[in-house]
């Protein structure tokens, strides 16, 4: 099997690759729709649609409940063969059903997500979900295939696949714009237009699940169908799921609370498409860190909690959130003094991004929190315990769709201007998931006696010290290469630019201010790294 830092690192690298392309392809798509337009919002809630779907399918039944069983189900006399061919041909049934039902219903799902788009603007986006929602059966079997990987150790694909995806939709949509311009108005849209876009984007996610099928052999399993679905432990994945899956349900009711809420922002000021690009901002860091990182460690977790070895989870739990937060904080440190440059990326205007860089803001007020998150989290999952995190979701939900509808209370009062509707949803969704964290770290501390949170919150509290100097040398960057009226705002190229000088800066500084406090994290960390340098 793959080592835990080889893993980590062919993760992160894929990762890295993966969201550079992905920058890449929202930036045509932005140049094909624009980043406020009324076409611009209709296309991100038609594609938002399938990755609603897709999110349940991944973060929530698939990584908390397969995952663990499957490597259970490595020690059955067939290697786990019978138990991964039921749950893959159930896993298709039902994926096509809920794609034929979804697509099905596209008007609905439009009007129930943005109620306050107009009616021409609603039609449009309409017309992308035809397009965009049979994406939710190769999403699945996207995730289906890739934790099947990585439950056996194959880490790469999973990571990789993506790319493929993200060059499909950058030379279709950058055929859009060579055969039709740039689009914003709704009622310029033709079939043939919406075909290309939409369908591109389709495209790209059935060649992303297509790949993964090639590295299948590399798992040892042979698949096939089987509608027996008694016998080899299904029953189990069932008393999971279930409070996985009103988990989810009840982050996806926040989350559509939320998409009504934003849609009154239909057009001119930031609205879904510019919270959806801030959000892709937002999770560069937490992606190439937490989840390259994180995973292996998760396998790994998941593999002493079922022999029992309480003392390994703990003391995995520590080194993770102690090695994930060296660098999510020098991350978040980066993205929040290059946040206007960084956000220039994906809007057409210095006003765009300076309005923009709000939403990103708003949103990283959590980033540190979520990585402890993943951990503590999927702790619960490693114990086969979905019942909590199921409690301590509801509550964060509940937080997110209350912090919603006192936004658009506020903005019906005039206490807030819609220009800063998007920011202050987001700030809501960032302080709920921190008040998630402290819940449920006090509860997985309570299950197993301790989790050593002195140990890495002192961890934490140095590293958040060595970010002060570190960020305020890189604010001084951005002020000396002109602000927010500077070359770094200028135009998307560089804005890149902009933001790789300012976060370059950052990091060196960070370090060295951590060097000179003789952190003992940086020791493994540097190990990490070294263990993949040529000759290393």
């Amino acid at each position: 099997m793959t080592s835990l830092g080889r893993a980590s690192l062919l993760i992160g690298a894929g990762t890295v690759v993966s969201r550079l392309t992905g920058f890449l392809r929202a930036i045509v798509l932005v140049s094909a729709v624009g980043a406020t337009t009324e076409a611009g919002n209709a296309f991100a809630i038609a594609n938002q649609l399938p990755n609603n779907i897709y999110a349940i399918i991944s973060t929530g039944l698939l990584s908390a409940v397969v995952v663990p069983q499957i490597v259970k189900a490595a020690a059955h006399d067939d290697g786990g063969r019978a138990f991964v061919s039921k749950l893959f041909t159930l896993g298709t049934v039902a994926l096509l059903a809920v794609t034929v039902l979804a697509t099905a219903a596209a008007p609905l799902l439009v009007q129930l997500y943005a109620p306050g788009f107009p009616p021409e603007q609603q039609a449009l986006a309409t017309a992308f979900a035809y397009w965009c929602l049979p994406q939710i059966l190769f999403y699945g079997l996207y995730a289906l295939v890739g934790e099947s990987l990585n439950a056996r150790g194959v880490y790469g694909p999973f990571t990789w696949a993506p790319i493929v995806n993200n060059v499909v939709s950058i030379a279709g949509f950058g055929a859009f714009i060579v055969l039709f311009g740039s689009i914003s108005a709704v009622d310029s849209w033709t079939p043939e237009m919406i075909a290309v876009l939409a369908g591109t984007a389709t495209l790209g996610i059935v060649v992303q699940a297509g790949i993964l099928f090639a590295f299948w052999r590399r798992t040892g399993l042979q698949v096939r169908p089987d509608f027996r679905w008694r016998g080899v432990g299904l029953d189990q994945i069932g008393r999971l799921a279930g409070w996985t899956f009103l988990m989810v349900v009840v982050g996806q009711l926040a989350g559509l609370v939320q998409s009504r809420v934003l849609s009154d922002a239909a057009q001119l000021y930031p609205g879904v498409m510019v919270s959806q690009n801030a959000w892709l901002l937002f999770m560069l860091p937490y992606s190439i860190i937490v989840l390259s990182i994180g995973t292996p460690f998760f396998t790994r977790l998941s593999q002493h909690a079922a022999a029992g070895r309480d003392d390994d989870v703990r003391a995995d739990i520590i080194r993770s959130i102690r090695i994930l937060g060296l660098f999510v904080v020098a991350a978040t440190a980066a993205l929040a003094v290059a946040a206007v440059p960084a956000s220039r990326i994906f809007t057409g205007s210095t006003d765009e991004a300076v309005a923009a860089a709000g939403v990103l803001l708003c949103f990283l007020v959590c980033l540190i929190p979520l990585a402890v998150l993943f951990v503590v989290q999927r702790t619960f999952y490693a114990y086969d315990d979905t019942r909590t995190p199921f409690f301590f979701t509801l509550l964060q939900a509940a937080l997110v769709a209350a912090t919603a509808l006192g936004a658009q209370a506020a903005l019906n009062a005039g206490v807030l201007g819609i220009e800063h509707l998007a920011a202050a949803i987001a700030l809501g969704q960032a302080l709920a998931s921190t008040v998630q964290v402290i819940i449920a770290t006090i509860l997985l501390h309570r299950r197993l006696g301790g989790i050593g949170v002195r140990a890495w919150l002192t961890a934490l509290g140095r590293f958040v010290i060595a970010a002060v100097p570190a960020a305020a040398a890189g604010w001084g960057v951005f002020l000396l290469l002109g602000g927010t009226g500077g070359w770094t705002t200028a135009d998307k190229l560089l804005g890149a630019l902009g933001a790789g000088i300012i976060g370059s800066v950052v990091l060196v500084v960070y370090v060295g201010v951590l060097a000179l406090m003789r952190a003992p994290e940086l020791a493994p960390a540097a190990g990490m790294l070294r263990r993949f340098l040529p000759r290393g």
